[in-house]
């Protein structure tokens, strides 16, 4: 993905995750509201939040990040590190050495902080979405 994409995603995801916040909390005050939309916005907010995060991310990969410093010079076997490999999803990262060995370094935290929001996000999302079209199918008065 090109550069100025990603910048232009962290700073929409970056301003969007404090509005959404905002929102809820408003929603929340005021009980007369639809559970629904709260929902919905909680799925945009931990959405936001996991691309905010994965971007940063995705940065981090880019500019050389601290990655390179947690590969050995040599394996226990004594061979060399030949190269470095980034991959940007899921931002993986690997050492590869010269008897062709490689060491894949994937953080934790990519599994914390993007997948899990993510997926709660499309829960909330999918839960929201099925009984607010239910609900407009259903004929007055029927419940």
């Amino acid at each position: 993905m090109p550069t100025p994409l990603m910048g232009l995603l962290l700073l929409l995801s970056a301003a969007a995750v404090p509005a959404c916040a905002l929102v809820i909390f408003l929603l929340l005050k005021n009980p007369a509201r639809s559970p629904a939309r709260v929902c919905g916005f909680t799925a945009l907010l931990l959405g936001f939040s996991a691309l905010a995060v994965y971007c940063y991310g995705w940065f981090s990969v880019t500019l050389g990040g601290p990655f390179p410093e947690l590969c050995e010079d040599r394996t226990a076997s004594g061979a060399r590190l030949a190269s470095l490999e980034q991959d940007f999803w899921p931002l993986r990262n690997a050492c590869v050495y010269s008897d062709g060995s490689t060491v894949e370094h994937l953080s934790a935290s990519i599994n914390v902080f993007v997948y899990v929001p993510a997926g709660l996000a499309a829960v909330l999302a999918c839960a929201t979405a099925f009984p607010a079209r239910r609900a407009r199918h259903l004929p007055e008065g029927t419940s």
